[in-house]
């Protein structure tokens, strides 16, 4: 699964790392370190011919739920999603997103120690995700989210035995319907990612509280005194 992870980027950093329209205004997003399933989060889509960011919660409300938080769905399971009844509706109609992430947490079952993991040379991250549209019993209307795990490449398989989807910069164009893609060729790119592109460093426990939310959590830890 992948239940925490950070994004280190401001509104306009954003725009540039993944060429994205920006709607809202920029005070609506602040850089996070210690995200949680139900925050909101900066979310790409492709709509009317151009690639666009809004902040979505994170946790997808099915469009046919009565209310949101029934069970938990910030995850999709690679191995099933099409047909489960809460995502099937936004792949059949293609409502692929990607989640802009600069790291992402698991705790290694062993002895509880988090782990925060990237990509090796610092770029940014693309989890790959479904979003869909949900008209509260008001009128509000929500958009809302959630990321595709599969199973781990041999840098997670110590740590967790699920992994984001992580997508490279050249599949963000077919999975976001920019340019054509089958079904077959869609499903092809939800593997595990090539883990000799990827690194993992040890982080302070404090990440396991959602409230702290310092930029110190992604850092590595230095190695214990002897």
């Amino acid at each position: 699964m992948c239940g925490r992870f950070s994004n280190r980027f401001t509104w306009r950093e954003l725009h540039d790392l993944y060429q994205a329209f920006l709607t809202g205004t920029p005070s609506s997003w602040r850089p996070r370190f210690n995200i949680a399933p139900t925050d909101q989060i900066p979310v790409i889509r492709f709509i009317d011919g151009a690639r666009r960011i809004d902040l979505m919660r994170w946790g997808l409300i099915p469009a046919w739920a009565k209310e949101p938080g029934g069970f938990a769905t910030h995850n999709a399971r690679t191995d099933g999603f099409t047909t489960k009844p809460a995502f099937r509706d936004a792949w059949r109609k293609r409502r692929h997103c990607i989640v802009p992430a600069s790291s992402f947490y698991e705790w290694r079952k062993s002895d509880k120690q988090p782990f925060a993991i990237g990509l090796g040379d610092g770029t940014p991250l693309g989890f790959a995700g479904l979003w869909d549209e949900w008209i509260s019993p008001d009128g509000e209307v929500v958009l809302s989210c959630t990321i595709l795990t599969v199973a781990p490449n041999s840098l997670m398989a110590p740590i967790h035995d699920r992994m984001p989807v992580i997508l490279a910069p050249e599949q963000w164009p077919a999975w976001l319907g920019e340019v054509p893609a089958t079904e077959a060729e869609l499903l092809a790119m939800l593997g595990s990612f090539d883990a000799k592109r990827m690194k993992s460093w040890p982080v302070d426990k404090r990440v396991g509280n959602v409230r702290h939310q310092d930029d110190k959590l992604d850092a590595e830890m230095p190695p214990p005194l002897l």
